[in-house]
């Protein structure tokens, strides 16, 4: 058992999932006092904490909420990570203790046995007051920034953060699979596309958009966007659509770049639509 930390905050995280086993090895390393319980031990007879962190499926949330009434001390706020739930999800245990809100932290998890880096990531917090104020100082604990975005659409929010973390997956998925056709070896493709992807996110978060698009569709070279397509429909056809809607996606960003000019936009968009 882990020696506890003299004024240290203390943690209590339901749930030893992916996200439930990343946050409480983060935490622990920053110098909280965390105690990890998985879903399938049950609830517990006392949690007397500074913070209760409830990482299970979204459908066990208020399921779970009901059955912390009584169980969580009064001092202890409750946050949940879910991230298309708000604060309500919760409500059983409102007044039960000393809060509850929603702390959704915006990073990819993939695994229990690899844990991603949360240095600079963002944390959507919203609920009452105490349990947003301590779900904010374990974001900053944790090297992250705490954001609360006032009427945000949770749902449209929770889109968002997967069309590019699962996207970016699948669409680099299928990236492998056409270097495997171009000849490069299956073990050496991650390696490869691996590298690609964060050098993407390092421009996203350094220069914004449209400022990070790069290639043949911000350059308005309709000539190498006709021997991608012609290649893909020879090695990989069922790419094909993807690319397509993937570079429909850029044109905007192009035109608004203006590095391009808009005859060879659209010689683009026509080499598109062929």
């Amino acid at each position: 058992m882990a020696r506890r930390r003299e004024g240290a905050l203390s943690v209590f995280v339901f749930g030893a999932g992916k996200v439930g086993t990343s946050l409480a090895r983060a935490l622990r390393a920053k110098g909280a006092n965390v105690t990890l319980r998985p879903a399938r031990k049950g609830v517990p007879r006392t949690i007397d904490v500074d913070v209760v962190v409830l990482a299970v499926r979204d459908r066990d949330l208020a399921p779970l909420a009901g059955k912390l009434v009584g169980v969580v001390s009064r001092r202890a706020a409750v946050v949940h990570v879910a991230g298309a739930l708000g604060a309500e999800a919760l409500s059983p245990l409102r007044g039960a203790c000393a809060g509850i809100a929603q702390m959704h932290p915006m990073i990819s998890f993939a695994s229990r046995r690899l844990a991603p880096s949360l240095d600079h990531g963002n944390v959507h917090v919203q609920g009452d007051p105490v349990a947003v104020a301590r779900a904010r100082r374990l974001a900053r604990l944790l090297g992250m920034t705490p954001r609360t975005i006032p009427g945000l659409d949770t749902i449209a929010y929770h889109a968002a953060a997967g069309l590019v973390a699962n996207g970016a997956a699948a669409l680099a998925a299928v990236g492998a699979e056409l270097l495997v056709k171009a000849g490069v070896a299956r073990a050496d493709a991650t390696e490869m596309l691996g590298p690609l992807l964060r050098s993407v996110a390092d421009n996203v978060a350094a220069l914004g958009f449209p400022e990070a698009l790069t290639g043949p569709v911000r350059r308005g070279d309709a000539a190498g966007v006709e021997k991608h397509l012609k290649t893909l429909r020879e090695k990989l056809p069922e790419a094909v659509d993807l690319y397509l809607a993937a570079a429909q996606a850029q044109l905007p960003l192009a035109k608004t770049i203006g590095e391009a000019t808009e005859e060879s936009l659209r010689a683009v968009e026509r080499a598109l639509h062929r």
